[in-house]
Protein backbone atom coordinates (compact mmCIF):
# COMPACT_ATOMS: atom_id res chain seq x y z
CA UNK A 1 0.00 0.00 0.00
CA UNK A 2 1.36 3.23 -0.70
CA UNK A 3 2.11 5.90 1.82
CA UNK A 4 -0.63 8.94 2.00
CA UNK A 5 0.58 12.15 0.52
CA UNK A 6 0.99 15.57 2.14
CA UNK A 7 -2.69 16.64 0.25
CA UNK A 8 -4.32 13.01 1.45
CA UNK A 9 -3.53 13.65 4.93
CA UNK A 10 -4.74 17.66 5.23
CA UNK A 11 -8.06 16.80 3.06
CA UNK A 12 -8.40 13.90 5.48
CA UNK A 13 -7.83 15.91 8.90
CA UNK A 14 -9.55 18.94 8.18
CA UNK A 15 -12.42 16.18 7.07
CA UNK A 16 -12.27 14.88 10.54
CA UNK A 17 -12.27 17.99 12.63
CA UNK A 18 -14.70 19.99 10.92
CA UNK A 19 -17.43 17.03 10.35
CA UNK A 20 -16.61 16.40 13.91
CA UNK A 21 -17.21 19.82 15.13
CA UNK A 22 -20.09 20.12 12.92
CA UNK A 23 -22.25 17.09 13.58
CA UNK A 24 -21.54 17.99 17.04
CA UNK A 25 -22.89 21.20 17.34
CA UNK A 26 -26.10 20.29 14.53
CA UNK A 27 -27.24 16.95 17.27
CA UNK A 28 -26.70 19.02 20.64
CA UNK A 29 -25.31 16.10 22.18
CA UNK A 30 -23.89 15.44 25.39
CA UNK A 31 -23.99 11.68 26.09
CA UNK A 32 -20.59 9.64 25.52
CA UNK A 33 -22.01 7.50 23.56
CA UNK A 34 -23.38 10.24 21.18
CA UNK A 35 -19.75 11.80 20.98
CA UNK A 36 -18.26 8.34 20.26
CA UNK A 37 -20.84 7.59 17.18
CA UNK A 38 -20.34 10.82 16.36
CA UNK A 39 -16.55 10.56 16.28
CA UNK A 40 -16.29 7.42 14.17
CA UNK A 41 -18.72 8.64 12.02
CA UNK A 42 -16.09 11.54 11.32
CA UNK A 43 -13.07 9.36 11.47
CA UNK A 44 -14.82 7.16 8.43
CA UNK A 45 -15.66 10.10 6.77
CA UNK A 46 -12.63 11.70 6.67
CA UNK A 47 -10.36 8.24 5.54
CA UNK A 48 -13.30 8.22 2.69
CA UNK A 49 -12.12 11.56 1.71
CA UNK A 50 -8.48 11.06 2.08
CA UNK A 51 -8.52 7.75 -0.02
CA UNK A 52 -10.70 9.50 -3.03
CA UNK A 53 -7.99 12.51 -3.29
CA UNK A 54 -6.26 11.69 -6.40
CA UNK A 55 -2.94 10.55 -6.54
CA UNK A 56 -0.56 12.93 -8.64
CA UNK A 57 0.89 10.80 -11.78
CA UNK A 58 4.09 9.43 -12.04
CA UNK A 59 6.80 12.02 -13.22
CA UNK A 60 8.80 9.02 -15.40
CA UNK A 61 5.54 8.64 -17.31
CA UNK A 62 4.94 12.41 -17.93
CA UNK A 63 8.36 13.02 -19.06
CA UNK A 64 9.99 12.73 -22.33
CA UNK A 65 11.63 9.97 -23.11
CA UNK A 66 15.26 10.42 -23.77
CA UNK A 67 17.34 9.34 -26.56
CA UNK A 68 20.94 7.61 -26.44
CA UNK A 69 22.36 9.83 -28.92
CA UNK A 70 24.49 12.98 -28.23
CA UNK A 71 23.26 16.12 -29.39
CA UNK A 72 24.89 17.27 -32.63
CA UNK A 73 27.30 19.44 -32.47
CA UNK A 74 26.97 23.20 -34.54
CA UNK A 75 30.30 23.91 -36.14
CA UNK A 76 31.81 27.53 -35.64
CA UNK A 77 31.69 29.82 -38.34
CA UNK A 78 34.68 31.61 -39.42
CA UNK A 79 34.45 35.18 -41.90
Amino acid sequence: MPRPTAAQLAYGSCTVIFSTLAMLLLSQTSSGLGITVIALAALALGLLVAMTVPLPKARAALAPAESTEPAPQEEPVSL
